[in-house]
Parts: C-alpha cells; sequence; structure tokens
C-alpha cells in the first residue's frame, strides 16, 4: 500500500505491464526500453525515420506514461536491432554482402578504405576498422552513358547508433527523370572523404570528359537577385541592371563571382539548365528511411529501391515507344509551345550552306543570330537545354529544314530506354553465396554516439601524452578548498543569522 495516495504497487510481477492509471502520467522504471521496442516494432518497420517524438507519443496513447526522450530513442534503436539485425553485426556482414554482389555481378565497383585494429599496443591482424566505402552498381554506370552529361552530388548525415554521411552523385535521363549513380559512406563532409568519393567517381563511373558537375559547395545568390536564374542574355541583362539600380555594391559583389557560376546563358552548356542540387536532395528524402539503419540495411536499401526504379521506368519507356513516341513528355511540350512563338519571328539567311541566319522578333523588334550547324542562338535557351529554341523552329520553317535533327539524342526515347536497359541481378539464398575469407569488419569507435555522460577516452595513454589535472576546487566564500560556495557552512550560518535578524 503506498502512503497518502491511496493505491497499491506492485513490487514483482513475471509478466509484461499492461495496467495503468489514467492519474499518473510520469515515466515508470519498469517501463524499460525493450518493452517500448516490441510497442514500436510495428512502427518502425514501416518507416525506420519514425521520430522520437512520435515513439513518445505512442507510448504515450498505449500505457499512459510520458517516457523520457533518452528512454524513447534507446527503444527506437532496439527496435532497428530485432528488425534490420545488430548494428556491430552490420558492419561485420557488410564485406560478405558485397562479395556476393560482385560474384553476381563481377562489373559493380567496390572500394574500401580500412584502418588497423587494435588490443591495446597489439595490432589485430584479422580484424579492420571500416572508414569507408564506395559503390556503384552496374546497371547505374551503364545508365550514366545515355544520361544527360551532368552530375549532382551532395552528402547527408546518418542517424543510427554510428555516426557518419552517405554521399550521393545523381543525374538525369532526357525525360527529367532522376538517376543515382553512385554512393558512398564515410566519416563526415570532410574534403579527404570528398576526395575519395569524387576521385572513385571520375576513375569507374563518370570516366567521360565534358561532364559538369554541380554541388553545393559554394554560395547560391540569395534575395539579392530574388533566388531567380536568368536563361538568357537578356534576361541576365535585366536582372543586372535591376540590381545595378539598388546599388552599386550589389554588382560590385557580383562582379567577383564569373558569371559562368551562377548564369545559364555563360556556363558553356555544362549544366543543362540546373542551378541547384534539386535532383539529388530528392534522393536524400528518398532514402530518409535507410538513414536510420545499420549500414548492411541501408546498404541494401540502395540496391532494392534502385531495382524498382529501374524496373519501373524501362516498362514504362518501352510502353511509350510502342505508343509511337519519339521524344520525352517534357522535350514535347516544351517543343510544342516553342513551334507557336515562332509564327511571329522575321529570318534573314545569311549563309545558307553553313546555316547561319538572322531573326528579328516582332513588334518588340529584338534581333539574335542563329547558327544551327554550331548549335547556337544569341538568345542563350538553345544552349542550355539543346532544344531547338523558337528562333531555330523558325530558321527551320523558313528553308524548310528538319527541326527534329536539333533535338539532343538524350530526348529520344530510344535512348531514354538504353538508361534502363541493363537490369539488377537477385543474389538469391546466402548459402549460395562463396565463402568470405577476408578480415572482419568493425565500427569505428569513434563515430558512436554518446548515449550518457562525458564521452570516454578508449585510447592507451604513454608517457609521451600530457593531461591537464583541474585544480582542486576552491570556495569564493571562505577560500577553503574541497567545497563550492553552495556547500560552504559560512554560507549557512550567514543565511541563519540573516533570517534571524
Amino acid at each position: 500500500m503506498m502512503s497518502r495516495k491511496y493505491c497499491w504497487v506492485i513490487r514483482r510481477y513475471n509478466g509484461s505491464h499492461t495496467c495503468t492509471r489514467a492519474t499518473i502520467s510520469q515515466d515508470h522504471s519498469k517501463l524499460d526500453s525493450l518493452t517500448i521496442a516490441e510497442a514500436i516494432k510495428p512502427l518502425v518497420e514501416a518507416d525506420p525515420s519514425l521520430k522520437v517524438k512520435s515513439v513518445i507519443a505512442e507510448v504515450q496513447s498505449k500505457f499512459n506514461y510520458t517516457v523520457s526522450y533518452r528512454k524513447a530513442c534507446l527503444a527506437k534503436q532496439r527496435a532497428v536491432e530485432k528488425i534490420f539485425g545488430g548494428w556491430e553485426a552490420s558492419y561485420e556482414a557488410l564485406p560478405i554482402w558485397f562479395e556476393a554482389m560482385c560474384h553476381k555481378e563481377p562489373s559493380t565497383v567496390i572500394h574500401f578504405e580500412t584502418m588497423p585494429a587494435y588490443q591495446g599496443d597489439d595490432l589485430v591482424g584479422d580484424i579492420r576498422i571500416l572508414h569507408r566505402v564506395f559503390w556503384s552498381y552496374y546497371p547505374c554506370i551503364r545508365a550514366f552513358r545515355h544520361c544527360k552529361p551532368v552530375v549532382q552530388v551532395d552528402g547527408t548525415h546518418l542517424y543510427g547508433k554510428y555516426k557518419g554521411c552517405l554521399l550521393v552523385a545523381v543525374s538525369q535521363d532526357g525525360n527529367n527523370n532522376i538517376v543515382p549513380i553512385a554512393f558512398a559512406i564515410v566519416e563526415g563532409e570532410t574534403s579527404d572523404a570528398w576526395h575519395f568519393f569524387l576521385s572513385n567517381l571520375h576513375q569507374h563511373v563518370v570516366t567521360r570528359d565534358g561532364v559538369g558537375l554541380i554541388s553545393d559547395r559554394h554560395e547560391s545568390i540569395n534575395a539579392a537577385v530574388e533566388r531567380r536564374y536568368s536563361r538568357t542574355v537578356r534576361e541576365y541583362e535585366l536582372r543586372y541592371q535591376r540590381l545595378r539600380e539598388r546599388g552599386e555594391a550589389y554588382t560590385n559583389w557580383l562582379n567577383r563571382i564569373p558569371r559562368e557560376q551562377y548564369a545559364l546563358p555563360f556556363d558553356g552548356g555544362y549544366r543543362w539548365g540546373h542551378m541547384t542540387t534539386n535532383l539529388v536532395e530528392c534522393i536524400n528524402s528518398v532514402l530518409k528511411g535507410a538513414r536510420n539503419l545499420p549500414i548492411t540495411a541501408l546498404v541494401k536499401a540502395t540496391f532494392y529501391r534502385l531495382n524498382e526504379l529501374f524496373t519501373r521506368k524501362r516498362a514504362e519507356a518501352e510502353a511509350r515507344i510502342s505508343a509511337g513516341h519519339v521524344f520525352s513528355d517534357v522535350v514535347t511540350s516544351k517543343l510544342h509551345a516553342n513551334q507557336l512563338a515562332s509564327g511571329n519571328i522575321q529570318v534573314s539567311c545569311f549563309d545558307r550552306l553553313n546555316e547561319v541566319f538572322e531573326v528579328r522578333e516582332m513588334p518588340s523588334g529584338l534581333e539574335f543570330a542563329v547558327d544551327l550547324r554550331g548549335l547556337r542562338c544569341d538568345c542563350g535557351e538553345f544552349q542550355v537545354d539543346r532544344i531547338p529554341c523558337r528562333h531555330v523552329f523558325a530558321c527551320c520553317a523558313n528553308q524548310r529544314l528538319d527541326w527534329k535533327l536539333y533535338v539532343h539524342d538524350v530526348y529520344k526515347m530510344d535512348q531514354i530506354r538504353r538508361v534502363y536497359r541493363a537490369r539488377f541481378r537477385p543474389l538469391g539464398n546466402p548459402t549460395t553465396w562463396p565463402a568470405y575469407n577476408g578480415p572482419r569488419f568493425v565500427p569505428n569507435p569513434y563515430l558512436r554516439r554518446v548515449t550518457k555522460g562525458h564521452p570516454k577516452m578508449t585510447r592507451f595513454l604513454n608517457e609521451m601524452d600530457t593531461r591537464m589535472l583541474r585544480r582542486p576546487r576552491r570556495c569564493r566564500l571562505c577560500g577553503a578548498e574541497g567545497h563550492s560556495r553552495s556547500r560552504c557552512r559560512q554560507s549557512a550560518g550567514a543565511n541563519a543569522g540573516g533570517d534571524a535578524q
């Protein structure tokens, strides 16, 4: 019987805790993380990115107790371990899974960087600490050959038991579909980690020249230009003039940045109309749930989700080809709009053999030079998208030329089908995998998230190490060592004396 509460408390019970009281809302010692993990297991299995606040709300609704944030976080980690395997065991399974992948598809690219493991001062030969890993599946490598020659890269943090970053590289097909081409798990977004990722990307995946690389390395132009990007030379000049009218300081600052870094008409066409890393951000959102998983479960998620993506997009491309479509949906709508806008344009032929023209828009009177053989128009839109602009359509109509010859091959449905032609191969039963004879992988202990208290030093100290010893605590009231002002006896006496007055 609990004194002054008029209720009973069960001291020992060999069973699960199911009874609650509506009048009690604080945490309960018997409602441990294992019990919570079993309760939230279906939620975590459906969404591994389940927020800790949602776990607390679920426990409140089921047990009528408000558990601490730390207990809810620990329960979520244990639920993930029960569903997807332990965190440490996942590191051991990673090289085995990758070796099976290479056995099924030898063209898959995998590159590990490991560190030696020590037990005290002794080197452990059969254990390696996983430092970084880069991988790219063969269908992704083949797909990039038929994508736009532009790559976007970005990194996103891992939220599991061990810290780290997932680096992703994506491209885009002619129908504006996002195509992931490479991944890496590294210790963080450091210069060495990015060099590891980009060098492997260039060596194994992006092997051709003339590919544009977009990242968030440089700060984009912000509210000064209203976060809008000029696609043509005229749009650039108009917005530059508006910026100058606001003040010379804005244009002086802008002039210190090369125009090719922020204006599409001057980038040589390398960006293909992309000015931000929105493509790779979309992939990060797709893999959001996987970022909470153990490392092998994360890698498997990329494999199976990419297989689903390639299978679906391959079927869509084949259906459009069967329906008689020549170009992608995106380019078809844009071509139709440019074709309609070419009606009020006058064309003057300067060199029909070399396909050089001058056009004049009516009634504005703006003039532009068009070089069809050089795939160039003064408006800049032709070079940005590799799609005929309204001026190109006017020249083709005037000289009875086939405008389809000036549409880049990447926008043709046959080329889009080639992006997804390579197929992923199932790995089959693990009993059929080849025997793994390599070292055992373990996680970096310095990347483990601190669960409670101050991080403990795991390195053994020697005579070369120096440690700053903490000075003894000194009271600021009496000057004596060994206690603080709040525990000083003189402070208690002074307070007593003050109360007596």
